[in-house]
């Protein structure tokens, strides 16, 4: 049985969901991230919940909130970038949420990547349309321990 999925905007009232899905530590170690402690996480949330520069959108599967989802600008591209809560792995989630983002989000291109492990996200940008453009080792930042990642690009 198929799930409904839908996005609306995020709140702050789902920050404390948002919290427990990052600070998983298998979700941590297939992203490859470091947990924010809760003050930095609130604090960091707080801020891109009122960003008019960012598309922050929660994510429902059967009303249920199943994670978030956004779309942002860094290093001078636009980016998308998301984060589902264990339960809802595998079920497609991610990529009916990013699909229906992108329907929303009119700026293109669109930047993503993925630790190059991260065989599930990176199945889900391909599925809508994001093209690998290569592999590189990511910057090691004060959230991110440095990898290799796919990088991709959707230009449509």
């Amino acid at each position: 049985m198929s799930l409904h999925v839908a996005i609306r905007p995020g709140v702050e009232a789902d920050l404390p969901t948002f919290f427990e899905h990052q600070s998983d530590p298998e979700a941590v170690r297939m992203v490859i991230a470091r947990p924010r402690t809760g003050p930095a996480f609130f604090e960091h949330w707080a801020k891109v919940l009122i960003d008019p520069a960012v598309t922050h959108r929660a994510i429902l599967a059967d009303g249920a909130l199943a994670g978030m989802i956004n779309a942002f600008d860094a290093e001078g591209h636009r980016w998308v970038g998301y984060w589902l809560g264990r339960q809802w792995w595998g079920r497609g989630v991610a990529t009916r949420a990013l699909g229906l983002l992108l329907a929303e989000e009119s700026a293109r291109p669109l930047h993503a990547r993925a630790a190059r492990s991260n065989v599930a996200s990176i199945r889900v940008l391909e599925r809508n349309g994001f093209v690998l453009r290569g592999y590189g080792m990511s910057e090691e930042t004060e959230r991110f321990p440095a990898c290799e990642e796919a990088r991709f690009l959707l230009e449509r």
